[in-house]
């Protein structure tokens, strides 16, 4: 095996004399570019150790030059979703409303009572700022806010069925985003996963037969991703609580989307709700924040005040807990919920989830005259939106998209303008994701704001002007 030859790379010494990073240094110091640098040779390394190309000195250069762009400037930046996926967990999930901002704005610039109460002027609970809603909201007796669902389960598992059982159906045993799974969770919690039922059946007799005096927990997981229809059979929350209660074991329900109470008027009847899970007996309900809820990333786990208690005193919360920024957040989607009309206005999943066809296809109409006025050909087509997030999988909503068309030439040629239309976008400031689909790229506009439509025609033309 040949050993790589470095010689043809120039040293860091050397770059630093170039032009390019003379200017960098002098609007970011030496050090910076330095790191810089350093970092932009070992990846030349790199490209040698697997056979490739050496960069020149002047790629080496710009190779650095964009690393101190983008450690200057920041790297999380809004995006205009153009997909028609409502809670789309690659763009952030749930977008805030304008109020949950301000909340957050609050909250960021000074000293808050995060952990002081007020009235007696002693050591608080920061859990205070967002219990009360949720036990108003829900009817739970208590609540505590973790980092995210999966924390709260850990945290439930853990401290109440470590070293023992944990019965959940098999066709509950789900997969969330990043390859998480049940299983995986139970494990890092160190409880004993048992098993009942099959994949598409599971009837409460296989619940009784499982039982054992190592049993702690009884597990629901609802199907928030998916769902199994045909020849399938669960067991009611509320029959299962029964069930568990009879046995003094509590029922920890796993509800994912965080519907906290279903408003009316929208296609939620076959989600089910924290409040509804509550009244069906589940003694903890642990849930989303930034799903259908509409807030922050963070979970909640509410239920029993004793199991609460049980729960905000073990030694793992502290490495679980959220700061004063997710709980203004947390608080301020939570009072959307006071009312339907302010949930439904206020609230931005909940207000596309609220969009009439005749509106979305407006909005359509008015994207393809704003692209037509910058001299881009562009159509209107039918789609589909979704809820995205794990969330409603069911659920297809009625939408339309703006479809640009590729300029005459060839299939190839067309397919090329797409995709390079669709990449073009990525890099515009702010970036437009659309759907490359087949050749063709689409604007659903279910997610596009009426105040965004000029942003993405001028982003287009800009793109398109450029050279395609």
């Amino acid at each position: 095996m040949n050993t790589p030859d470095y010689r043809s790379l120039p040293s860091v010494d050397k770059l630093l004399k170039h032009a390019t990073c003379a200017r960098l240094i002098k609007d970011h110091g030496r050090a910076l570019v330095t790191f810089a640098l350093r970092e932009a040779v070992d990846r030349a390394r790199a490209r040698i150790r697997s056979g490739r190309t050496v960069l020149s000195e002047e790629a080496l250069v710009m190779d650095a030059a964009n690393q101190v762009r983008s450690l200057t400037h920041a790297s999380l930046v809004p995006v205009i979703n153009a997909t028609g996926i409502i809670l789309h967990t690659n763009l952030g999930r749930a977008p805030l409303g304008t109020r949950v901002i301000e909340d957050i704005a609050r909250a960021a610039g000074g000293y808050t009572n995060l952990e002081f109460d007020l009235k007696t002027a002693r050591r608080g609970h920061r859990n205070v700022h967002v219990a009360a809603l949720v036990r108003y909201l829900t009817g739970a007796q208590d609540a505590l806010v973790v980092n995210n669902n999966a924390a709260g389960l850990v945290l439930a598992l853990n401290t109440l069925a470590k070293r023992r059982e944990t019965i959940i159906s098999r066709g509950e045993l789900i997969e969330i985003g990043g390859a998480f799974r049940i299983p995986d969770i139970m494990r890092a919690a160190g409880t004993k996963m048992v098993e009942v039922g099959t994949t598409n059946r599971t009837r409460l007799s296989d619940y009784e037969k499982a039982l054992s005096s190592k049993t702690a927990l009884v597990v629901k997981a609802h199907q928030s991703n998916y769902s199994i229809t045909g020849f399938a059979q669960d067991v009611p929350l509320k029959e299962l609580a029964r069930f568990a209660h009879e046995h003094d074991l509590p029922v920890l329900y796993d509800i994912g989307s965080g519907l906290l109470r279903k408003p009316h008027g929208l296609p939620l009847d076959r989600e089910p709700d924290v409040r509804g899970a509550i009244a069906d007996g589940a003694d903890l309900v642990a849930f989303s924040c930034d799903k259908l809820l509409g807030g922050p990333q963070a979970g909640i786990v509410a239920g029993r005040s004793d199991l609460v208690r049980t729960l905000a005193r073990a030694p793992l919360m502290r490495a679980l807990r959220v700061g004063k920024l997710t709980l203004a957040a947390l608080a301020g989607a939570c009072r959307r919920y006071l009312s339907d009309p302010d949930l439904i206005n206020g609230n931005p999943t909940f207000a596309m989830l609220n969009q009439t066809a005749d509106t979305v296809r407006l909005r359509a109409e008015a994207l393809r005259a704003a692209l037509a006025r910058e001299g881009i050909a562009a159509a209107v087509v039918d789609s589909t939106a979704q809820a995205g997030g794990g969330s409603l999988p069911e659920l297809e909503l009625r939408s339309f998209a703006v479809q640009v068309n590729p300029p005459a030439g060839s299939a190839k040629h067309k397919e090329r303008f797409a995709e390079r239309l669709f990449r073009g976008l990525l890099d515009a400031d702010p970036p437009v994701l659309a759907i490359l689909r087949e050749g063709k790229v689409l604007f659903d506009v279910f997610t596009v704001g009426a105040d965004e439509l000029e942003t993405v025609a001028d982003r287009m033309k800009k793109v398109i002007s450029a050279g395609l």
